[in-house]
């Protein structure tokens, strides 16, 4: 499995690293799991409807993070991908914190992979 980051994503990684000092190596924990369980898995992830584009993007909404103390999988972390199994890739799209934002930004998938 290969994995790709959208410049937005980077720039998401940067801003959320600075809060939460663990999260580069929380998302390699995720990467691990995702090479072998890349598709949806409700009710950590499902697939996002309603785009209107052919891509498989997926959202997970259960992600571990040590620095949020004790709250592990409920610590409100986003991550947002695209599954392209033909090509055993995944694309990181966006990562946020569900206190600073309410839901994943369906503009900026659009914008890459309409």
């Amino acid at each position: 499995m290969t994995f790709e980051e959208l410049p937005e994503f980077q720039r998401d990684m940067k801003l959320l690293s600075k809060k939460f000092r663990n999260l580069y190596e929380d998302l390699l924990v995720v990467k691990q799991v995702l090479a072998v369980f890349p598709d949806e898995r409700p009710p950590f992830s499902f697939r996002i409807s309603d785009l209107g584009i052919e891509s498989c993007v997926i959202k997970i909404k259960k992600i571990a993070c040590r620095s949020l103390k004790g709250r592990g999988v409920n610590s409100g972390l986003r991550l947002i991908y695209a599954y392209f199994p033909e090509h055993q890739k995944i694309v990181f799209i966006e990562l946020y914190h569900k206190s600073d934002q309410e839901m994943e930004s369906r503009g900026r998938i659009w914008d890459h992979f309409k």
